[in-house]
């Protein structure tokens, strides 16, 4: 019994933890962040252009209210990101020996548990939930009782 509890609750923390990094607008920014510093110099116009500006919107609108929405957009491009850099091949010496290679294995690492993060949360997400809360918080005064 006790070993089927201790599994639980691995598990059970294990989800949270995801749920928590697919909630939070903070991977999305910090993936932004490797892939201008990877991508500006030399200009690769894609990622430097197209993912990183998205997934910036994605932060934004998560610190909006809309982590459902945040979590689809971010898991998005945070796949396309990864499957568009592991098609580029690298020199072994550039892959593991370099700073370059660093950021990029940790830009491809975040990218692949962003889009494991925010998947699971876009696919548990609830949006009438999220209105809730953003009801609750009213960040920017739009919900006061005007009458």
């Amino acid at each position: 019994m006790a070993a089927d509890d201790d599994h639980e609750n691995l598990q059970s923390s294990f989800l949270s933890r995801l749920d928590g990094w697919g909630k939070s607008s903070m991977p999305a920014a910090g993936l932004a962040t490797l892939i201008t510093a990877l991508h500006w110099r030399p200009m690769q116009p894609v990622p430097a252009l197209v993912i990183s500006p998205t997934l910036l919107f994605a932060s934004y609108i998560n610190v909006a209210g809309f982590p459902t929405d945040s979590a689809g957009l971010t898991a998005s491009m945070s796949g396309l990101y990864a499957l568009l850099a592991l098609r580029r091949k690298q020199k072994i010496h550039a892959k593991f020996f370099s700073t370059r290679g660093l950021v990029r294995g940790a830009a491809l690492g975040m990218a692949a548990f962003n889009c494991l993060a925010s998947s699971y949360v876009y696919s548990r997400g609830d949006r009438k939930e999220d209105l809730e809360m953003r009801i609750e918080r009213n960040r920017w005064g739009d919900y006061d009782d005007k009458q």
